[in-house]
């Protein structure tokens, strides 16, 4: 039985990116934590064209009460985690709102078309103030050169995951996040984890929103 009580029940979060940024990984490893919390969660996870390279998308749907379907419905997200800087803005259209908020990591993944000077990415400048017009209050975090401190960009998603417990919409753990790794991993790789999640904690802390 959960003991926390949602701001939203259910609440709504998307977990974002593209192939390679361990993406469902990381919705999993917050499933998990909430789950051992007693929370009901259901997870549903839509592919890009490619599974490394292509847009990722979980949503997340959280209830202390039951479980829901696993589409958040247009419009309804209230906490978007993005793992690529210009998939927030992708999420944001379709599924933001007024009171929407978002971690967002500054590292951006160019595109095939990009690099091949078919397509133009953004300037940082202006994703910056898009995502803020698309949402409440935006959290940006570069999780990419956090992560290469640890050895692995990929470690980047754990950063997330410690951010989203850094800013505290939800009852996540960080002794619960220990005992989830400890199923899943050895011990050198859990504490390499512990150290992405405390990173992703701190770069929260370090902000004054």
């Amino acid at each position: 039985m959960a003991s926390a009580i949602l701001s939203n029940d259910p609440y709504n979060l998307i977990i974002t990116g593209v192939g390679g940024q361990g993406n469902v990984l990381a919705s999993r490893m917050v499933g998990d934590m909430l789950l051992q919390s007693g929370f009901f969660v259901t997870i549903g996870e839509t592919f890009g064209a490619s599974q490394r390279g292509g847009s990722l998308m979980s949503h997340m749907r959280i209830s202390a009460e039951s479980y829901f379907s696993p589409q958040i419905p247009r419009g309804m997200a209230h906490m978007v985690v993005s793992l690529e800087p210009t998939e927030a803005i992708r999420v944001l259209k379709d599924y933001g709102n007024s009171q929407v908020k978002v971690i967002s990591n500054t590292r951006p993944i160019y595109s095939i078309g990009v690099i091949s000077g078919e397509q133009a990415y953004p300037l940082e400048k202006d994703i910056k103030n898009w995502t803020e017009e698309l949402s409440q209050t935006v959290w940006f975090i570069n999780a990419t050169d956090a992560a290469m401190e640890l050895g692995n960009p990929i470690f980047g998603n754990i950063i997330a995951v410690g951010a989203l417990s850094g800013i505290g919409v939800l009852p996540l753990d960080r002794e619960i996040f220990r005992k989830v790794l400890e199923k899943k991993m050895t011990p050198e790789r859990v504490e390499q984890n512990m150290a992405a999640y405390d990173m992703g904690v701190s770069m929260i802390d370090s902000q004054t929103i």
